[in-house]
């Protein structure tokens, strides 16, 4: 999660690390979060999709990170570098070279992909998705209701997220 708990806009994603729409959303998403600031909750749920030879492998690589309280940055950089990872041959090297750009212990980090406890919290968010109908990436929901995936662009989210932030009452 990034912004706080009780923000009155949840932007919740179930993406993959390998799925183009979703590399080229993730910037804009990051836009409305800084824009919005306390007035919108990111969630990041993962579901690598089969077709994607390392989606899983980096969705390890996320969640290895965010253990060591980056998991933002290596979700940044995952997409950032998304042409060069998802192409390589070896794509753990990539990971484990990220997570030294990003200031990881790699040997924590190089244990910690391959954890029961990494491999758990990608299971779990796959499950989540599944329970609500995801089958493709991106699917997001705004305030639990999900974006007609026919209209997700980055102009039609952020002005699904205005309007959500605009039908919110103010605290008092």
């Amino acid at each position: 999660m990034l912004g706080p708990a009780d923000a009155p806009v949840t932007l919740e994603e179930y993406g993959d690390f390998q799925c183009p729409p979703c590399g080229k959303l993730s910037e804009p998403i990051n836009e409305i979060q800084h824009d919005y600031n306390r007035q919108v909750r990111l969630i990041f749920r993962n579901f690598p999709l089969v077709n994607h030879q390392h989606a899983r492998e980096a969705a390890y690589a996320a969640e290895a990170a965010g253990l060591q309280d980056r998991f933002w940055q290596m979700h940044d950089l995952l997409y950032k570098e998304q042409a060069v990872w998802s192409n390589s041959t070896d794509a753990r090297a990539l990971f484990d070279a990220y997570a030294g750009y990003i200031g990881l212990n790699i040997g924590r980090f190089k244990i910690d992909m391959d954890s029961d406890k990494v491999k758990e919290r990608v299971a779990a968010d796959q499950t989540q998705g599944v329970s609500l109908g995801v089958k493709n990436t991106p699917t997001i929901f705004v305030n639990n209701k999900e974006i007609d995936p026919k209209t997700l662009n980055p102009t039609e989210l952020r002005a699904t997220v205005d309007a959500a932030v605009k039908n919110t009452k103010p605290p008092s």
